[in-house]
């Protein structure tokens, strides 16, 4: 190993993405686990109506997400580093407001959600499964406010060690159903949506409990929640996170609850990987946060693009993986599941270099509007496409939508960044 190479393993950059990159593949083996029992016992029916509700839950946890991820990391490790009094302040603040807005949309789909369904989703679930996945939106919303500041805090360890004991006990809560026959689609979407963010929170009360109680003492101030920078982000994410589940929806609307399960079964294996990107992104954005220069640009440029070769190589091994691979895991009756991966993998290469432009836009220039024009050309793309593709093409039309989609999107990206990056001083 070349002195070069390990001065480069060395970095604290390095040694977080590592830490980070290990914690999300104990996550992706538990998730790939949880999907290797629930294809032995639901019916390709039942997982289809699963992957809706689930989609439909991390959809709006991550769209009610209201861009403070984005000002999380634009100003809490700055605060932290000059050890300012007002931290406490701006995470409870921050919180505090997403909570408000959370509640107010989550009610509104308490109400809603059975005649959303009978018209759009059409998974004819018991309204009871229908509540918890609605419920288990706020608790999704708070777990990833709680590792988004301890990511921040760059406490990668802490936190990937409290989010895998909570799918460790998952599992065996989910063993244990099935030791007694419990398993339906509502048991998993309570112990996915509820118990587990339950259990993550016991452990980071346990450890952190000191801070905590500060926290609760701490007083809200609305400047903190930055409406401006915020909202425009949260705008732009949602446009992006209803892109990516646009096509399961639109699968559920004109094709069969077979077809969905099959097509949400690779869905998730890809949002797996997606899961490497966000962990691998985590780390870099501090470094983008405080790039002044050309000279700092290209070498985070240059760096960012290196980690991002990783999931980018991991989207290109599912599509050589031999089809007995996915058979094995997932069982002949999921036997499409390996094609769809196939053809989705590809498209999605694009989707893991196109986090770099959205780094330096984010951060560097802090011109989220940029982002917010990209995923409009995205969502658009998308939905236009998979609604034109997938009455022909069946469960191979998406793959083919989300390529062109990518590419528009990336594309544009890429524009504004080049536009930015010339405005740095040399």
């Amino acid at each position: 190993m070349t002195p070069r190479l390990i001065a480069f393993f060395k970095r604290p950059t390095s040694r977080h993405v590592i830490i980070n990159t290990l914690g999300n593949y104990l996550n992706v083996f538990f998730y790939a686990f949880f999907a290797w029992i629930l294809v032995r016992i639901l019916t390709p029916s039942q997982y289809g109506v699963l992957s809706v509700l689930l989609g439909i839950a991390y959809v709006l946890a991550n769209v009610l997400d209201f861009g403070t991820t984005a000002t999380i990391y634009s100003y809490l490790p700055a605060l932290i580093e000059k050890k300012d009094q007002y931290i406490y302040r701006f995470i409870k603040s921050t919180v505090y407001y997403q909570s408000i807005f959370s509640l107010i949309v989550i009610i509104i789909l308490l109400i809603s959600f059975p005649f959303l369904d009978q018209v759009f989703f059409k998974t004819h679930a018991p309204q009871w499964w229908l509540y918890i996945t609605a419920i288990s939106v706020l608790f999704l919303i708070w777990q990833n406010f709680a590792l988004n500041i301890l990511f921040a805090a760059k406490k990668f360890l802490h936190a990937n060690i409290y989010l895998n004991l909570s799918n460790f006990l998952k599992t065996a809560v989910i063993l244990l159903l099935m030791t007694y026959k419990s398993i339906t689609v509502g048991t998993v979407l309570f112990v996915f949506g509820i118990l587990g963010p339950l259990i993550f929170f016991l452990f980071l009360f346990i450890v952190k409990k000191d801070i905590i109680f500060v926290l609760l003492k701490s007083e809200v101030k609305r400047e903190d929640f930055r409406f401006g920078y915020t909202l425009t982000y949260f705008a732009a994410s949602q446009f992006q996170n209803l892109g990516l589940r646009m096509d399961l929806f639109l699968l559920s609307n004109l094709r069969t609850q077979a077809e969905v399960g099959y097509y949400g079964l690779s869905q998730k294996i890809i949002l797996t990987i997606i899961t490497t990107i966000i962990s691998i992104t985590q780390v870099l954005s501090p470094g983008f946060s405080k790039i002044d220069n050309k000279k700092e640009a290209k070498s985070q440029l240059k760096t960012g693009f290196l980690y991002l070769l990783v999931p980018s190589a991991l989207f290109l091994t599912l599509f050589f993986l031999p089809n007995s691979v996915y058979e094995l895991f997932f069982t002949e009756k999921f036997a499409q599941t390996a094609l769809i991966t196939k053809a989705l993998s590809i498209p999605f290469i694009i989707f893991s270099l196109s986090n770099l432009p959205i780094l330096f836009i984010l951060y560097t220039a802090k011109k989220p509007i940029f982002i917010l024009i990209a995923n409009v050309v995205f969502f658009a793309a998308i939905t236009i496409g998979c609604y034109l593709l997938i009455p022909k093409m069946g469960v191979y039309g998406p793959p083919w939508a989300i390529g062109t989609a990518l590419v528009m999107s990336t594309l544009t990206l890429i524009f504004y960044t080049i536009k930015e990056y010339k405005k740095l001083p040399s």
